[in-house]
């Protein structure tokens, strides 16, 4: 299989700290920006497998926060694509700050078209 790996970079700020986001009371980075950014490499890392009206949805992730990042520090993310199944994707993630690693874990996504799946959504108004 070809690899498909991908790293995003987000600096620690006032925004994604857990006081900030509701995940706890302290000035160090949140657990739930963690993941948005595990999540947003697993996207890069795949946009070469994506056709015209396709998109992926995130539908499982299972990680450990093993280490705190204050204010100031750089935190990146690293999503490689391990196998793929018909629609489903399933990746190794990893993040790190300038000091080493602080999670890891595993995400998964399911291939869809963006427009069906928008309005299955959206359908949910109309009941």
């Amino acid at each position: 299989m070809e690899k498909f790996i991908a790293t995003v970079t987000e600096t620690v700020n006032e925004l994604n700290i857990a006081s900030a986001v509701g995940s706890g009371s302290l000035a160090v980075y949140a657990t739930p920006a963690m993941v948005a950014l595990m999540e947003k490499a697993a996207c890069k890392a795949i946009e070469p497998l994506l056709n015209e009206g396709e998109t992926t949805v995130g539908t499982n992730i299972n990680i450990n926060h093993v280490a705190a990042t204050p204010i100031g520090m750089n935190v990146s993310a690293t999503a490689e694509l391990v196998s793929k199944e018909g629609r489903k994707l399933c990746f190794k993630v990893t993040a790190s700050d300038d000091a080493g690693i602080i999670g890891e874990g595993t995400h998964e996504r399911f291939c869809v078209l963006s427009q069906k799946f928008t309005d299955k959504t959206y359908s949910k108004l109309n009941k």
